[in-house]
């Protein structure tokens, strides 16, 4: 009597009949694998991360299917801003989603990342200035000189404007305001009187409502009313020294390099649906909150008087350009674009 194998073996199915065993066991095999697990810390409080982060994050876990798992963690959670360079680089987490600014980035380009003055009129300036001006290229031959840490890629955020306690406007107003901001921002700022400050994120709410603080230049309308703190200040000037923010991805290199090639894709699609979220959140939400917000008294410098703000910009970009070779190449280029939008003009450039 012929049974299966016998019958399978004599029409040569043998061979794919356990070939199809063992493709059907594959995904058990795979389910006993461990996950690869990271940690990533965000610049950003719980309420701005629901928006700028969480998804992705969620959308790569669920996407990852088993083989990764990344947990998310917010401002200060485990490392505090200022030092999250060096506790990526030691392995103490694994990923970082902030500005080279804030975290101290031991690269000379770092000056850049945040609010650099005046460097970007929209949101859509950065990826163009990264992806066809030449600053990804510049950035990864930045970073691939540092051990330990590799960079990922940048994005754009929302402006930096001033929201105030009392009512901003003249430059006259801005002397002696205690600010919370970014550190090269409070560097440029200080030419005008303004006094930076340095706090937690978390604690910026109640620095504004015990006067600790007298106004905030760390975001736009949209994260002011998102995170609170249009409920504790009056007044929102509308005039900005920077039209968004440059945020990128870090990762501590060797466990970068731990990851499979498809995850490491997933991962960029996701930092990628990120990037696109915010574009459009922040530009939906920078007009809604000023039109319909109802906390912020808008206010505003006249233009004419704010140019002296652009003009020293300048100045401070060709102080910064000599600096160090590398970042006099950023400085031509933002001169260079600069020069292309006006050249363009409405929409890229008015006026």
């Amino acid at each position: 009597m012929t049974n299966r194998r016998d019958f399978l073996k004599k029409a040569g199915l043998a061979t794919a009949a356990t070939v199809g065993a063992t493709t059907l066991a594959a995904p058990y095999v795979h389910a006993q694998r461990r996950p690869i697990r990271w940690r990533l810390q965000t610049y950003a409080g719980p309420a701005l991360a629901a928006h700028v982060i969480k998804p992705s994050i969620d959308a790569f876990n669920k996407a990852a299917n088993g083989e990764m798992e990344i947990e998310l963690y917010y401002a200060d959670q485990l490392v505090p801003t200022g030092e999250l360079f060096r506790a990526m680089q030691r392995g103490t987490i694994d990923a970082v989603q902030s500005d080279d600014d804030s975290i101290n980035a031991p690269v000379d380009v770092s000056v850049f990342g945040g609010y650099f003055p005046f460097a970007s009129r929209y949101s859509l300036d950065v990826p163009a200035l990264f992806h066809h001006y030449g600053l990804k290229e510049i950035w990864e031959e930045a970073y691939g000189e540092i051990d330990g840490v590799t960079w990922l890629g940048s994005g754009a955020w929302d402006p930096c404007n001033f929201v105030t306690r009392d009512p901003i406007r003249s430059l006259e107003d801005l002397r002696g305001k205690r600010v919370f901001t970014f550190p090269t921002a409070g560097r440029f700022l200080s030419r005008f009187g303004v006094v930076p400050v340095t706090l937690p994120w978390e604690d910026i709410e109640v620095a504004m409502q015990t006067r600790e603080l007298d106004g905030i230049a760390w975001a736009g309308i949209t994260e002011a009313y998102t995170v609170g703190w249009a409920d504790v200040s009056n007044y929102y000037l509308t005039n900005n020294i920077s039209g968004a923010w440059a945020g990128s991805y870090f990762a501590n290199t060797d466990r970068w390099n731990e990851v499979p090639e498809h995850l490491q894709t997933l991962f960029k699609l996701c930092m990628d649906s990120s990037h696109y979220y915010r574009q459009h959140w922040y530009w939906w939400g920078e007009a809604h909150y000023r039109t319909t917000g109802g906390k912020l008294e808008l206010t505003s410098i006249p233009e004419s008087e704010w140019q002296q703000l652009e003009d020293e910009a300048l100045a401070f970009w060709d102080e910064i350009a000599a600096e160090s070779e590398r970042s006099a190449r950023v400085v031509q280029i933002l001169k260079d674009y600069r020069q292309t939008m006006q050249q363009a003009g409405p929409p890229y450039r008015y006026g």
